[in-house]
């Protein structure tokens, strides 16, 4: 019998197009799972994994996280240009970096405003805009 965590990782895979190997569907089951949306590591979805007993190296999650980016799924938000969170929320939303903590959350989009944006160089165009704003406790 399937759990609610694996039948919303399979069909969280099939969205995306991928197919559903052992170790997809318990890293789908560990993100998605119980509805909420995450903001992950690699190393901590690991650690997640191993905790479960999902037998599976870094490699692989890191390979399984960047192809549920490719596949729409998730997105990466790089801190730094050192550090790579993966976010499930696929809305545009901007993030707070907690310095202190070295955590990702989701931060207010109705409260964001840009009201302009630097013309894309020639040939190019704007996908996307990140916005990270980097906090700590006073």
């Amino acid at each position: 019998m399937k759990t609610i965590a694996a039948e919303r990782g399979q069909k969280w895979l099939a969205d995306g197009g991928l197919r559903p190997t052992r170790q997809r569907l318990s890293l789908a089951s560990l993100l998605i799972g119980d509805g909420n949306n995450r903001h992950v590591t690699a190393e901590g979805l690991y650690a997640s994994a191993r905790n479960n007993g999902e037998a599976v190296s870094l490699a692989t999650v890191y390979n399984t996280l960047r192809a549920f980016c490719e596949a729409g799924l998730m997105q990466e938000i790089t801190v730094d240009g050192a550090r790579s969170y993966f976010d499930t929320r696929m809305d545009d939303h901007p993030h707070y970096f907690w310095e202190d903590t070295s955590e990702i959350t989701d931060a207010p989009a109705e409260d964001l405003e840009i009201t302009r944006l630097p013309k894309a160089p020639a040939g190019a165009e704007v996908t996307r805009v990140d916005v990270v704003i980097r906090v700590r406790k006073i």
